[in-house]
């Protein structure tokens, strides 16, 4: 079992940046690539970046270099940097951790308004 809290959400204006982590417990060994979800109300969750446990990083193409995930291994944490948010960023922000199988956190709450 493995266990991922995220933190880091809140309101932000179009522009600004927020950090969000996602801290993993448990049987963390062997987890093979950690990710980032998120959705947006009314929509199905979607993809936004991967983290291999080689440290090859995968970003859906509608990042465009605004977001970077990244990992402390001291900390069992993975991070997702997010730059210049938009509007369309609101969503909830969701972790994410393939093992034998996947395991999600309960999520984040990102809000990008004026």
């Amino acid at each position: 079992q493995v266990q991922l809290v995220e933190s880091g959400g809140g309101l932000v204006q179009p522009g600004e940046s927020l950090r969000l982590s996602c801290a993993a417990s448990g049987s963390i060994f062997s987890i093979n690539a950690m990710a980032w979800y998120r959705q947006a109300p009314g929509k199905q969750r979607e993809w936004v970046a991967t983290l291999n446990s080689s440290g090859s990083t995968y970003y859906a193409d509608w990042v465009k270099g605004r977001f970077t995930i990244s990992r402390d291994n001291a900390k069992n944490t993975v991070y997702l940097q997010m730059n210049s948010l938009k509007p369309e960023d609101t969503a909830v922000y969701y972790c994410h951790a393939l093992q034998d199988r996947g395991y999600w956190g309960q999520g984040t709450q990102v809000t990008v308004s004026s």
